[in-house]
C-alpha cells in the first residue's frame, strides 16, 4: 500500500519567496512521526513531501493522502484534497486546525483524526486495509506518549532542512493563554514521554547540538528536572521552549544550563502588565524581564523573545517602547507577531461576540497579518507598526547593541540576526496572501 504524508504551507510560508529556507528552517516531525506509527504488518511504502521546502505533486501515486492542517494553510490543504480526491484517491486530515473545526475539515476528506493521533491513525490504516474506514478518528480518553517508535527522520531529506536533530518530550502546557490554539485543541494536561525514551532518540540521532519542539519544557518542574538531569550525560547543546517562569527557579535554571541548554524561546508577550492580563498571561511580569535576560545570558544561554502586538491595552506607542526594551535588555533574537485570534480560542470567541473578527479567511490567520479590528488602534496601524518594529530591531544599530549587551555565542548570534534583518527588510515580498475584499476600507 503507498500512502502520502503532505504538510502543507499557506503563500506566507511556501518555499518560491517564503520566510524560512534551509538557513533557518529545522525538520518537522509530524509527518515522520506518522510514518513510524504504522503498523509494520501492513507494509506500507510511504513518500513525505513538505511544502516548506518542496513542491508537492499533484500527480502522487498514492492509495491514501494524509496532510497535517494548521490553520493558517487550511485553504491550501482543502485545495490538495479536492484535486486527490477528484483522481479517486481517499484523503485524510488532521492536526491542529482539524481538531479545533473537525466539522468544517470534514467536509474536505474522507476521514478526520481530532486530536493528537498516536492511536488513532495505526487503526485508521488497519480499517482502510480492510475497506471499513470510518469517517472520524478520536483520541482516546487514557492517550498516552508511552510505548512509542521513534520517528522516521530518513523519509525526509535531511540537507534540505538547518537540522533533522529535532526532538520533543512533552506535549501541552498547564497555562491557560486566551489565544493559545492547545488547551482548547487538546486540553491543559501535560503529556511526557519516557525520559529514557528521550535520551535513546538523542543517542540514535547522534547530533551534538539539538532542538526541543516542546511548547513548554518547564511545564511541569519535576518532569524537566530529571529530563535536564539525564541530558548532563549526553554532553550535547540544545535549544528549546519555556516560559518566563524559569527565572523564578534559580536552581532549574542553573540545572538547565548545565544539561547543556544554549538557547531559549521564552514567549514575553507584551511589556505592558494590562496587555498581559488580556492575553490571561499575568504569569509574565515585565519587571522581572531583564533580570531572568541577564540571568541567562550569565549562564551563557541566549534568548530568542517573542511578543505580540494588538492587545486591547495596546496603543501605537507599543512598537517603539518594544524595540526599545529588546534594544536595552540585550535579547539575542526578537521576533514579533500580531496578536490572532484563532478559531475556537477564548480570544475568537469573544473578538468573534464582540463583532471585531474582520476576516474568517484562513490563510491570513498566520500571525503577520491582522485579521481583527483591535481596540485602541486602527487595523492599518497595527499592521504597519509591526512591519516598522521588525525593520527597527533588525537594523544595523539596533543588532549592534543588543548583541554588544548579550555577548553570548556570539557567531550563531550574528548569523541569525543577519537572516533576520533580510526577512524584515522584506516584509512585503513575504505578504503573499489576498485581503478579502473591503478589508483595505475597513483598515
Amino acid at each position: 500500500m503507498k500512502v502520502a504524508l503532505l504538510s502543507p504551507k499557506g503563500p506566507l510560508y511556501r518555499n518560491r519567496g517564503g520566510i524560512f529556507k534551509q538557513s533557518l528552517r529545522y525538520q518537522p516531525l509530524t509527518l515522520t512521526t506518522l510514518a513510524a506509527l504504522a503498523p509494520p504488518e501492513l507494509d506500507i511504502t510511504f513518500a513525505l513531501y513538505d511544502e516548506g521546502i518542496e513542491d508537492i505533486p499533484l500527480d502522487l501515486d498514492a492509495d491514501l493522502v494524509g496532510l497535517t492542517v494548521i490553520t493558517g494553510c487550511a485553504p491550501r490543504s482543502y485545495e490538495l484534497a479536492r484535486h486527490y480526491r477528484s483522481r479517486g484517491i481517499k484523503v485524510v486530515l488532521g492536526g491542529p486546525h482539524v481538531t479545533l473545526l473537525p466539522d468544517e475539515a470534514a467536509q474536505n476528506a474522507d476521514a478526520i483524526c481530532v486530536g493528537y493521533a498516536e492511536e488513532a491513525w495505526p487503526a485508521l490504516l488497519r480499517d482502510f486495509t480492510q475497506g471499513q474506514m470510518r469517517p472520524r478518528y478520536n483520541q482516546g480518553h487514557d492517550f498516552k506518549l508511552t510505548n512509542l517508535p521513534f520517528p522516521r527522520r530518513d523519509l525526509l531529506n535531511g540537507r534540505r532542512y538547518l537540522t533533522q536533530a529535532v526532538f520533543e518530550a512533552t506535549r501541552a502546557c498547564a497555562h491557560d493563554c486566551e489565544f493559545c490554539v492547545v488547551p482548547t485543541a487538546w486540553g491543559r494536561r501535560q503529556f511526557q514521554k519516557p525520559v529514557e525514551h528521550v535520551v535513546d532518540d538523542i543517542r540514535r540521532v547522534g547530533k551534538r547540538r539539538i532542538i526541543f519542539i516542546d511548547l513548554n519544557l518547564i511545564s511541569d518542574r519535576a518532569y524537566a528536572g530529571e529530563l535536564f538531569e539525564a541530558l548532563i550525560r549526553l554532553k550535547i547543546r540544545w535549544f528549546g521552549l519555556a516560559t518566563s517562569l524559569l527565572g523564578r527557579d534559580r536552581k532549574l535554571m542553573e540545572l538547565a544550563a548545565r544539561s547543556g541548554c544554549a538557547g531559549l524561546l521564552i514567549g514575553f508577550e507584551s511589556i505592558c502588565e494590562s496587555s498581559l492580563g488580556d492575553a490571561r498571561k499575568k504569569f509574565n511580569d515585565p519587571s522581572r524581564y531583564r533580570a531572568l535576560v541577564n540571568d541567562l545570558h550569565a549562564l551563557d544561554i541566549s534568548i530568542q523573545g517573542c511578543f505580540v502586538f494588538g492587545h486591547d491595552h495596546d496603543t501605537v506607542e507599543v512598537f517603539d517602547q518594544t524595540v526599545q526594551f529588546c534594544v536595552d535588555a540585550g535579547i539575542d533574537l526578537p521576533r514579533f507577531a500580531i496578536l490572532t485570534p484563532f478559531p475556537g480560542t477564548p480570544l475568537h470567541q469573544r473578538l468573534d461576540k464582540d463583532g471585531r473578527i474582520l476576516t474568517k479567511s484562513w490563510d491570513l490567520y498566520d500571525g503577520q497579518h491582522v485579521v481583527f479590528r483591535p481596540a485602541k488602534m486602527t487595523p492599518r496601524e497595527l499592521q504597519i507598526g509591526h512591519e516598522k518594529a521588525w525593520r527597527d530591531v533588525y537594523s544595523v544599530s539596533s543588532i549592534t547593541r543588543r548583541l554588544a549587551r548579550s555577548r553570548t555565542q556570539l557567531p550563531i548570534a550574528i548569523m541569525a540576526n543577519l537572516a533576520y534583518r533580510y526577512y524584515a527588510q522584506h516584509l512585503e515580498t513575504h505578504y503573499t496572501c489576498d485581503w478579502p475584499i473591503g478589508f483595505r476600507e475597513a483598515a
